[in-house]
């Protein structure tokens, strides 16, 4: 794209990107622009859901809708971190040691399940997610500036899953939760699978709509000029700040959760084609950046409440720039 790109324009391509997604992803809308909201900010996304509910259809169709290059990683119980990173192999002992890069080393890294990795596993991710690089065997390579990590991850009380580590949980911009969809989403489901549409037999190339590598990097320089009131980020500290003081909480946002929501704040209002924040924006993005940023106390774990219902009380009581 020769001239820049206007807010408005933005928003029509990044429509076209939800619209494809939703030929695929059905009844999932707000998980989709959660989704954008994190890529465009330039973070990370863990998925949660229960198996079944087009986690892993969704980042594939995602990479396909914004023209970007997707690797897929299984964890499993017995993975290793070279099987993310790569590893130094030795093929011809004239030229010594030649580096053979591991997936990581992509666009939309798809993480496929990560709670069933063991922590040592999950933490090969680390590096790479914080620093885009990483380190094998002393050496540090860089990754690409798009490279992004979509990790999907099965409710913690699954059988054969194993919580990760705070320092990783940190690291995710924002958290979409895939909730099983409306009974209207499941008959047009079934009504698309009647016409043809398989998920397993889906070609990535072919998805309508897709932008380029081009568009894609233009709508991500989009956020960079995205103004913010000072009253608006007043807002933004109050709200992580309400989460330290709340005694149903054991732990509250840290600083870095404040940045984040101000970073997810930006994307949220170019989704909308806007070059300013409201304060709807940073209410309405909130939850996803903060809800695995919180700890609950034992007391409500027990009541089976969420990190959710929180936040909703908290961001009611928050008082709201005019």
């Amino acid at each position: 794209m020769s001239a820049p790109l206007s807010n408005a324009q933005g928003a029509e391509l990044l429509d076209r990107v939800r619209s494809a997604v939703a030929t695929r992803v059905v009844g999932q809308d707000a998980t989709i622009s959660d989704t954008l909201v994190a890529f465009l900010a330039r973070g990370h996304v863990l998925v949660e859901g229960v198996p079944g509910t087009a986690k892993t259809l969704l980042v594939r169709s995602l990479s396909a809708a914004l023209g970007l290059r997707f690797a897929r990683i299984q964890f499993t119980p017995d993975l290793m971190p070279s099987d993310v990173t790569g590893v130094n192999v030795l093929r011809d002992p004239a030229k010594g040691f030649e580096f053979q890069a591991g997936p990581v080393f992509t666009d939309l890294l798809l993480g496929d399940e990560i709670n069933r990795a063991p922590a040592k596993t999950q933490a090969a991710l680390l590096e790479a997610m914080a620093e885009r690089q990483v380190t094998v065997d002393g050496v540090s390579r860089p990754l690409g500036d798009m490279f992004t990590v979509f990790a999907t991850q099965n409710p913690v009380e699954h059988e054969g899953t194993y919580p990760l580590p705070e320092a990783q949980l940190d690291r995710f911009l924002i958290k979409a939760v895939m909730p099983y969809p409306s009974r209207d989403a499941e008959l047009e489901l079934l009504a698309r699978y009647e016409n043809g549409f398989d998920a397993e037999r889906l070609d990535d190339a072919k998805l309508a709509g897709s932008l380029s590598e081009e568009e894609t990097r233009a709508l991500r320089g989009l956020v960079d000029g995205v103004r913010v009131a000072e009253d608006v980020r007043a807002y933004i500290t109050d709200i992580t700040r309400s989460t330290r003081e709340e005694r149903m909480l054991s732990l509250g946002a840290s600083p870095r959760a404040t940045v984040s929501l101000f970073r997810a704040s930006r994307a949220a209002a170019v989704l909308e084609g806007r070059d300013f924040v409201t304060p709807d924006d940073v209410k309405g993005i909130a939850p996803a950046v903060l809800r695995h940023r919180i700890t609950l106390s034992p007391e409500l774990e027990v009541e089976g409440r969420s990190a959710d219902d929180i936040l909703v009380a908290l961001l009611d009581r928050v008082r709201v720039p005019e």
